[in-house]
């Protein structure tokens, strides 16, 4: 069993303008299943697709599994089986030997952009970059799965 366990944050644009990430690469995402209890997910990242299942949060834990499948039939699934895409640059920045993953959105959630810590424990302790603003790790409308409902846009 995975359990993904990670904090979610909004991040301040201008400070976030003059941070340099470690790399950065995009994301094609859409959905085969929205619902409270599970959402499964397929993306491209890169030159890699994946196929994700993840269950119901719990606070800031909740059960993930996660495969990698080729390129073509994540291309082809997000295409055929899903129509609520959401594209975004995602930026892999190292702060105090923590791994950030921050997403900016385009499309319909242009203008949104959240980071996102994953940890090893619920009380695992790690500092906050300067350029993190409030945490919306239980506010549900910023989960990837709802913002491709309800984009951001429409708020």
């Amino acid at each position: 069993m995975a359990t993904e366990i990670e904090h979610k944050y909004l991040v301040i644009k201008d400070i976030w303008k003059k941070v340099i990430p470690n790399k950065s690469f995009e994301i094609k995402q859409a959905y085969l299943l929205t619902d409270p209890e599970k959402t499964i997910r397929v993306r491209t990242k890169g030159k890699s697709g994946f196929i994700t299942i993840k269950g119901k949060s719990n606070g800031a834990s909740r059960l993930e599994f996660e495969y990698e499948i080729p390129i073509e039939d994540a291309i082809e699934l997000i295409n055929k089986f899903c129509s609520n895409l959401i594209e975004k640059t995602r930026h892999i920045v190292i702060h105090d030997n923590n791994t950030w993953e921050v997403d900016e959105f385009k499309g319909l959630n242009a203008g949104l952009i959240v980071a996102e810590i994953e940890l090893n424990s619920e009380d695992e302790i790690y500092s906050i970059p300067d350029w993190i603003d409030k945490n919306v790790t239980e506010e549900l409308k910023y989960a990837n799965s709802n913002l491709s409902i309800k984009p951001f846009s429409t708020w």
